[in-house]
């Protein structure tokens, strides 16, 4: 796919909006700040988890869902809360057709869209199609927004992606600059109705930035080899972690190597959760 497939309109408005909001409620000492923006004329949805004290500037997590999950679902709660207390603000969006952007009949042909040989079904290639090109430039113009909101670095930012969210985050660390590194965990190549949406495709011009690829032994929705591929399809520095578990049930130590790896090349010196 054409880089330019990913380009910004540098003349739409971010039209930012935020507020400061609860925290989840297993994180009482966290702050929260949940804010809009704007992008392709949509309006995106996101929240930002920061640490417990100081005033910053923080470097930045900017974690993803998967596929019907949502920026505040209770296990990227489980996953933000830990990192945040270690020091980093997290951010997460909705991905389109998602959390508060859902829409059920569009949302489920994107699930069959990831699922589908390519040609299959057009109608779910061409939803799942935009629904990529929408996603990836959410996470673009959420990072020029982190520039705007308090307590944040925006030059200090990396990536982390949960099953779908690895799909979408391979394809936008590859076309943004920004993201220092990237931990893709549960995702894989192909199976995705077509090369636009196959980050198998994209993932090698992440490089010369790291990228930690972390996957179960045990996942059903993945499938080793489609995981393999993936990571035989990225430019080294790369790292594989493997962990027995399934698609849904990563352990904590998987977690916890994932947060071990944002940190060291977000130059975090801290005590990690």
């Amino acid at each position: 796919m054409d880089a330019a497939w990913f380009a910004q309109d540098p003349s739409e408005p971010l039209g930012l909006w935020q507020r400061a909001a609860a925290p989840p409620a297993s994180a009482p000492d966290l702050r929260a700040l949940a804010f809009e923006y704007s992008s392709r004329g949509d309006r995106v949805c996101a929240r930002l988890l920061l640490p417990p004290r100081g005033e910053g500037p923080f470097p930045v997590v900017w974690l993803q869902h998967g596929a019907g999950g949502a920026k505040d679902a209770p296990y990227m709660d489980a996953v933000a809360v830990p990192w945040a207390r270690g020091g980093a603000a997290v951010a997460s969006l909705d991905f389109p057709l998602h959390g508060e952007r859902a829409n059920p009949k569009f949302a489920a042909l994107v699930r069959a869209g990831l699922g589908l040989e390519p040609g299959a079904d057009p109608l779910a290639a061409a939803v799942l199609r935009d629904f990529y090109r929408q996603a990836v430039l959410d996470l673009r113009r959420g990072l020029d927004v982190l520039a705007r909101l308090p307590r944040v670095d925006a030059k200090r930012v990396a990536y982390a992606g949960l099953s779908l969210g690895s799909l979408v985050g391979a394809i936008f660390c590859a076309v943004d600059t920004r993201p220092a590194a990237a931990a893709l965990a549960l995702g894989g190549a192909g199976g995705s109705g077509g090369w636009h949406a196959d980050p198998a495709l994209h993932v090698g011009r992440i490089a010369p930035r790291p990228v930690l690829f972390v996957n179960a032994t045990r996942d059903a929705v993945i499938p080793r080899a489609a995981a393999e591929a993936l990571h035989a399809a990225a430019a080294e520095p790369r790292e594989v972690q493997w962990f027995d578990a399934g698609h849904s049930d990563l352990p904590g130590h998987a977690l916890r190597a994932m947060w071990h790896f944002l940190r060291r090349h977000l130059a975090l010196e801290t005590t990690a959760p």
